[in-house]
């Protein structure tokens, strides 16, 4: 996947909002217009696009391209939920390769309230609204308080250990002005909070909210050297396990070898982790899984670093979802515009030091028993 010409040249964040008091176009067009502010380029250098959307419908690519004025030689859908950005960047830079455009501009939100969002999650799927939601499966909740039940009964995992990544999340959102979710929150808080879904509290669980993400892939050599971000390796793995009703382990453990090897370096080497975080059991498991601590340490592991910004183990360094709010296709593009902040070394009070090196990871598509697509990409900045 490493590409040495074609790369992350631009990104940026519309603003997030409670509830969806705009249409989802008017995010997608705030976040765009960041990412080419951020590139020193203007719209007129767009030819491909790449949208992630869970409320755009029947819209797609196409149609937002008209919308915007754009003619593109290159257009793209995501259908993996939150590990769709991730792919949609890996798919840009090899159209760009394939000369098929020659600058991508990818983009991922929603515009969406509490009641579109519990209606979607009862729909998500055939096999979701067939054979869960008849039965009152208790929503993506009930599914992953099964996970985290189990996960917790087979290795000893506690929710203490599990409740250190929501709160060094908060302590990230503090400097974070578009978080919406910014209070100060304790373990202790986190622990006595509401049940949603035993084991699952409050605060394990995101918040619906509207807005939009965007990365502007093209060639490097239209930004200035510090502002460049390379694209070492890239993975993407769906189904896996094959058959299994709530596993404990993803697709990133059949390509984390391959992922690292393509890259040249290995966990101990990565500076800052954005992972998908719907729910802190599975930014745990994605930890497991790629290789930053054996499949069932990820308690002691937890217990042993600060995830903080400024700690030891920097983990979704401007609060994740779980203190941002979950924007529908927004959630997997929101970690690759962060560590492209970091790379940049623009990300203000919440800078990593030395941050030189960032992996990604995506999760999503819920199904039948457990999320079906799991991807990764390691991104340098030079």
């Amino acid at each position: 996947m490493a590409s040495s010409g074609i790369g992350i040249i631009g990104y940026g964040s519309s603003a997030y909002e409670k509830g969806a008091p705009r249409a989802e176009l008017s995010y997608f067009v705030d976040a765009a217009q960041a990412a080419l502010t951020s590139a020193g380029l203007g719209w007129d250098v767009i030819d491909g696009l790449s949208t992630s959307s869970t409320t755009i419908q029947p819209d797609n690519a196409v149609t937002t391209a008209e919308q915007f004025g754009l003619s593109i030689t290159w257009a793209s859908v995501s259908n993996a939920g939150g590990a769709g950005a991730v792919v949609n960047v890996l798919d840009a830079v090899r159209a760009i390769e394939a000369g098929r455009a020659t600058h991508v501009l990818c983009l991922a939100g929603a515009a969406q309230d509490s009641t579109y969002f519990r209606d979607r999650v009862a729909r998500f799927n055939n096999a979701v609204g067939d054979w869960l939601a008849p039965h009152g499966f208790g929503g993506m909740n009930g599914l992953f308080g099964i996970v985290q039940r189990k996960h917790m009964d087979t290795y000893g995992t506690t929710r203490a250990q599990l409740g250190r990544i929501a709160v060094d999340q908060r302590a990230n959102a503090r400097d974070n002005d578009n978080a919406l979710l910014r209070g100060a929150m304790t373990i202790d808080d986190y622990l006595n909070a509401p049940v949603i879904a035993d084991p699952l509290g409050l605060f394990d669980c995101v918040m619906p909210c509207s807005g939009a993400e965007a990365i502007l892939v093209g060639p490097l050599d239209r930004v200035p050297a510090g502002k460049r971000v390379h694209l070492r390796a890239g993975r993407e793995r769906h189904n896996h396990p094959v058959g299994e009703v709530a596993p404990l382990r993803g697709g990133w453990e059949t390509f984390r070898g391959a992922l690292y090897a393509e890259a040249g370096t290995g966990p101990a080497e990565i500076d800052l982790v954005e992972a998908y975080d719907d729910y802190p059991i599975m930014v745990a498991i994605q930890l497991e899984d790629l290789g930053f601590c054996a499949k069932g340490e990820i308690g002691p592991f937890l217990a042993a670093h600060r995830m903080t910004w400024d700690g030891d183990f920097p983990l979704n360094t401007g609060g994740g979802q779980l203190s941002c709010g979950q924007t529908g296709g927004g959630g997997g593009m929101i970690g690759i515009t962060e560590a492209v902040r970091q790379l940049r070394r623009e990300g203000g009070p919440r800078q990593v030091p030395q941050a030189r090196r960032a992996l990604v990871s995506g999760y999503g598509m819920v199904a039948y028993g457990h999320g079906l697509s799991a991807t990764a990409m390691i991104l340098e900045g030079a």
